[in-house]
């Protein structure tokens, strides 16, 4: 297998002033001090920014290529803002695969290893990966205490690690694959979440989840698995979490359906605009600021963009003590 195995909405995140080449890149973030957009995906600028992904989508449904920056407005809590920075180019990520294996799992674990490896095959060759498995434990799945992985045989032995069973720690899982995230070097970030949406053994809560994903660089993308006997199915839990950063929810009965659906989440990832405004108002005042993209064609056809819904305009977590999840790496 090649090196497409890795890759890097609501949707707070982080104002970096105190940190110049810190950029959070991946569904929001602030940058400060850089000049150039590279291959490598790294942003710079003299100034802090928010920056956001965007995906445009056509009424078909259809990506839309080829817009320019005067295509697109930003608005940040009503007021128009001068986007600084445009690209809209195939940037490497990193991403984490958070993979429910409860007992409620075990009929399923054939076809989200499948969708994992598709997703993988289907990513940017310079992606980095890594997958974190949970029952009513968290644990990561690569060897050793290696990271971050690009190689296929190495991920599928990660995601065969745990036997289904058990009950669902869902929210720690996340929380756990947010703070690993915050150790890429690639500015471009995502979860990509596949369970049933039920959790009965976190210690973390939901409402805790939500503020950690508005706080985060990284866009979560949900996938819920379905059957009629899913005493702890819960979609709406999965909406929420989605939402919160900029990514999306979908929700399946049929489980042969989860690999077309792991590999659209990988073009979506590879087909978004990124968009840097230095906002008006630059206080870090842990105030929520709402954001709101639009675009428009050429010949003033309107396009459905997605995107985070806003931000926590807090200072650097650069300064903040390491969280429970990080110390379970």
């Amino acid at each position: 297998m090649n090196k497409a195995l890795s890759a890097g909405g609501r949707s707070p995140t982080t104002l970096v002033r105190a940190f110049p080449l810190f950029l959070l890149i991946a569904g929001l973030g602030f940058a400060s001090q850089t000049t150039a957009a590279s291959r490598s995906g790294t942003i710079s600028v003299d100034v802090d920014l928010v920056v956001v992904h965007a995906t445009v989508r056509d009424r078909k449904g259809g990506f839309v290529s080829g817009l320019q920056r005067e295509n697109f407005q930003v608005f940040e809590d009503g007021m128009p803002e001068a986007i600084r920075i445009f690209q809209h180019e195939d940037v490497p990520a990193a991403i984490g695969l958070v993979v429910d294996n409860s007992g409620s799992m075990g009929p399923k674990r054939k076809d989200v290893t499948a969708a994992a490896l598709a997703f993988a095959r289907s990513s940017n060759p310079q992606d980095e990966m890594f997958v974190v498995n949970f029952n009513e434990q968290v644990s990561f799945g690569l060897a050793g205490t290696k990271l971050f992985s690009a190689s296929g045989t190495e991920l599928e032995g990660a995601l065969n690690g745990v036997p289904a069973h058990g009950r669902t720690a869902l929210y720690d899982a996340i929380e756990a694959g947010l703070a690993h995230l915050r150790k890429a070097a690639l500015d471009k970030k995502a979860l990509i979440v596949i369970s049933d949406g039920g959790d009965n053994a976190s210690h973390h809560t939901l409402g805790q989840v939500l503020e950690s994903a508005g706080r985060s660089d990284a866009m979560i993308y949900t996938v819920g698995l379905f059957d009629e006997y899913d005493e702890d199915r819960n979609p709406g839990v999965l909406r929420k979490i989605a939402r919160a950063t900029g990514g999306e929810t979908f929700l399946l009965e049929e489980t042969d359906k989860v690999v077309p659906i792991c590999e659209r989440i990988a073009a979506d990832i590879r087909n978004q605009y990124t968009i840097g405004y230095a906002p008006s108002n630059q206080r870090l005042d842990s105030a929520y600021r709402t954001i709101r993209v639009t675009a428009s064609g050429p010949h003033g056809q309107k396009y459905r963009v997605r995107t985070r819904e806003g931000y926590l305009a807090t200072p650097a977590r650069g300064s903040q003590p390491e969280s429970a999840a990080e110390k379970l790496r």
